[in-house]
C-alpha cells in the first residue's frame, strides 16, 4: 500500500482503523473504549515530506498519560494499561501529523473523526467515537457511547514489576509520559518515613500519586529551541564540541516529549535530534547510562526504568551514520537503573544499581560488576578480588588515568554513603580509599566529572531529605578532598549531568595563580536536575575548569 495512512488497533482482537490519510484532516481525537487495555498506532505507505506523527493518550482531564512519536524511521507505537497508573476508563487518543503540505498541528483544536465502520466487526461495539474540542461525542454516537459507559470494566490491580529482555524485545520503542503528581509535591521530599520508602528502591517519583485537576495547557506550535527541564537524563560528549542528551523526566513526573538533543559547545546551541536518527530508538527512560567509545564512534545506552518497566537492553547509536541499533546480547545481566557505567578498552563496566523484585518485595540494590563486550555482544562477570563496595545505587564512577575507577557515594535502604572505593583495572582488585580533608556528606544522584589526570569533581546530589548544592574536588595523588565554592555551583541539584568539554571562550586569572595547562580551554557544563521545590532545570551552566582549579589553590 503506497498511499500514506496512520492506523490504530484497539485491543488485542481489534481490527486496524485508519485515523489519518494522505488527503484529509491532519488532527484527530478519538475515544478509547473502556474495555481496551492495549493500543497500537502505526503508519503505512510512503512518508514523502511528512516529518512525524505526534500521539498522546490523555485522561478525562486532558492530561497526558503517555506520549509517542511516529517518524519515517520508527513507524509503530504500542501502549499497555499496566504500564500507566493513571490509565482509567476515560481515555482519548490524540494524533497530529506534521510536515508535507500540512501546517503544523495545534493540539488545542483537534479535528473530528468518526468510527471507521468498514473496519469494525458487526458483532462488536465500534472501538472509536468522535469527539469535538470540548471532548463531547457527536450526536449520532451518543447512544453507543452511553452503552459503553454502562459496561465499563473495573481497573485491574497493580501488576508486578516487569523487565525488558534485550534478547527478545524487537518492537520499535515508545515515548511515554508518566501521570501527574499531587500539586506542589516536592521531588525530593523530606521526612524519615518517606526516605525509607524510596532509598535503595526507585527514585522519589515512585511515591504515591494522584492526578492533578489542572487543565492541560495546549502545546505550543513553535518548536523548542532547547531541552525542557528534566532529571535522570544522560549528557554524553562525542567529540570536543558536541554532546548528546538522552532521556529524562520532567514536570509532574512526565517523561520528556523532547527526549534527544544535540549540544554544540562552540556557541552553546541545541538541536532537536530525535527525528534525525534512523532505527529503533530506546524507549523513554530515566536512570540509564550512556557512554561513548571514541574508537568506534558509538554511544552505548544501557538499562534504566520507566514506570513499572525495567530495562537490561543495550542500544547503540553510530554517530557517523546516525543510526540506532539494538543489541541481542548473550549472557545474563539483570535489569538495572541508577547504576554506573564506565568505558575501558572498548568494554562497558557496569557496577551496582537498582533491580526489581516481585511484589510485594522491595526493589534491591546490586553490588555486582558486569562487563559488556561489544565485539562479541556478550555480558560476563569478571573475577574481582579485594574490598568490594556494598550494594548501592545512584553512585558515581570516574575513570582516572585509564587504569583506575573511583566509586563514590550512592545509597541503599536506609543508608546514604560517602565512602570511596577504587577498582584497579589491571589487577581487577577493589580497595577502600582512606581519604583526608573535608569529605562530602552522604549522597546519591550527584554529578561528577573528571577535571584532570589527578582530580575529579563531586557536586550536589540527594541525601534522603534534600537536594544539595555543595561541590568537592578529590585528588587521587594525595587521596584528599577539597571543598570549593563558586556561584555557578551554588544551586541545589540532584539527578543532573556534568561533563567536561571544550568551549570557545577561556577565562583569565591573575598572574600569580598557577593554572594546569592541560585543562586550559576546558569547561564544565551542568545541565538539568531537580531541587527541593519540585523544579526541574533546563538551563546550561558553564564553569571554566581552570577557574575551579584556581579556587582550590586559593583555598
Amino acid at each position: 500500500m503506497d498511499e500514506f495512512g496512520v492506523y490504530a488497533v484497539f485491543g488485542v482482537n481489534g481490527p486496524p482503523q485508519r485515523l489519518l490519510r494522505a488527503e484529509g484532516s491532519c488532527r484527530v481525537c478519538v475515544a478509547v473504549p473502556p474495555s481496551v487495555r492495549q493500543v497500537v498506532l502505526f503508519s503505512s505507505g510512503q512518508w514523502g515530506d511528512r516529518v512525524c506523527v505526534n500521539a498522546e493518550l490523555n485522561d478525562a482531564d486532558r492530561t497526558p498519560i503517555t506520549i509517542g512519536k511516529l517518524t519515517p524511521y520508527n513507524r509503530c507505537l504500542s501502549w499497555e494499561q499496566w504500564e500507566e497508573e493513571t490509565w482509567t476508563d476515560s481515555v482519548t487518543l490524540n494524533v497530529a501529523l506534521e510536515g508535507g503540505d500540512l501546517t503544523k498541528a495545534d493540539w488545542s483544536e483537534p479535528e473530528l473523526i468518526l468510527a471507521v465502520k468498514e473496519y469494525t466487526p458487526k458483532d462488536t461495539v465500534a472501538p472509536v467515537a468522535a469527539r469535538d474540542l470540548k471532548g463531547k461525542r457527536k450526536r449520532k454516537r451518543d447512544r453507543a457511547a452511553e452503552e459503553e459507559d454502562d459496561n465499563k470494566v473495573p481497573k485491574t490491580e497493580e501488576e508486578e514489576n516487569t523487565s525488558s529482555d534485550s534478547s527478545e524485545e524487537k518492537a520499535t520503542p515508545v515515548r511515554k509520559i508518566r501521570g501527574q503528581t499531587k500539586c506542589g509535591q516536592k521531588l525530593f521530599s523530606g521526612g524519615a518515613g518517606e526516605t525509607q520508602g524510596i532509598v535503595g528502591k526507585t527514585p522519589p517519583q515512585s511515591a504515591a500519586r494522584t492526578k492533578s485537576r489542572q487543565a492541560k495547557t495546549p502545546t505550543q506550535t513553535a518548536p523548542l529551541l532547547s531541552p525542557s527541564g528534566r532529571w535522570g537524563q544522560t549528557l554524553c560528549p562525542i567529540d570536543a564540541q558536541t554532546a548528546i542528551l538522552i532521556g529524562g523526566q520532567g514536570a509532574r513526573m512526565q517523561f520528556c516529549k523532547d527526549p534527544m538533543w544535540k549540544l554544540c559547545t562552540e556557541d552553546l546551541s541545541w538541536v532537536a535530534a530525535e527525528t534525525l536518527a534512523e532505527g529503533p530508538t530506546p524507549e523513554a527512560r530515566i536512570g540509564h547510562t550512556a557512554i561513548y567509545d571514541s574508537d568506534s564512534k558509538r554511544i552505548f545506552v544501557f538499562g534504566g526504568s520507566k514506570n513499572k518497566k525495567w530495562f537490561n537492553d543495550v542500544h547503540i547509536l553510530d554517530t557517523q551514520s546516525w543510526k540506532w541499533t539494538m543489541v541481542e546480547a548473550r549472557g545474563n545481566v539483570p535489569p538495572l537503573a541508577y547504576h554506573s557505567c564506565s568505558m575501558f578498552r572498548g568494554e562497558l563496566f557496569v557496577l551496582g544499581g537498582v533491580f526489581p523484585r516481585p511484589n510485594p518485595e522491595p526493589d534491591g540494590c546490586s553490588d555486582s560488576l558486569y562487563i559488556f563486550d561489544p565485539q562479541l555482544s556478550v555480558w560476563y562477570q569478571p573475577i574481582v578480588t579485594g574490598d568490594q563496595p556494598s550494594p548501592r545505587s545512584g553512585h558515581s564512577a570516574c575513570v582516572m588515568q585509564e587504569r583506575k575507577i573511583y566509586v563514590f557515594g550512592g545509597w541503599d535502604t536506609p543508608v546514604c554513603y560517602n565512602d570511596m572505593y577504587m577498582l584497579d583495572l589491571g589487577l581487577m582488585e577493589f580497595s577502600a580509599v582512606k581519604t583526608t580533608g573535608k569529605a562530602p556528606s552522604p549522597r546519591s544522584w550527584h554529578g561528577s566529572a573528571v577535571l584532570s589526570d589527578t582530580k575529579f569533581l563531586i557536586h550536589g546530589g540527594y541525601n534522603g531529605n534534600n537536594a544539595l548544592s555543595d561541590a568537592f574536588v578529590f585528588d587521587i595523588d594525595t587521596n584528599s578532598w577539597t571543598e570549593v565554592t563558586l556561584p555557578q555551583l551554588s544551586v541545589p541539584r540532584a539527578g543532573h549531568s556534568i561533563v567536561t568539554m571544550e568551549t570557545a571562550g577561556c577565562s583569565r586569572f591573575p598572574e600569580d595563580v598557577e593554572v594546569n595547562a592541560g585543562s586550559v580551554g576546558n569547561t564544565l557544563l551542568v545541565f538539568g536536575g531537580g531541587d527541593n521545590e519540585g523544579n526541574f532545570y533546563s538551563d546550561l551552566t558553564t564553569v571554566a575548569v581552570e577557574e575551579l582549579l584556581a579556587a582550590i589553590q586559593r583555598g
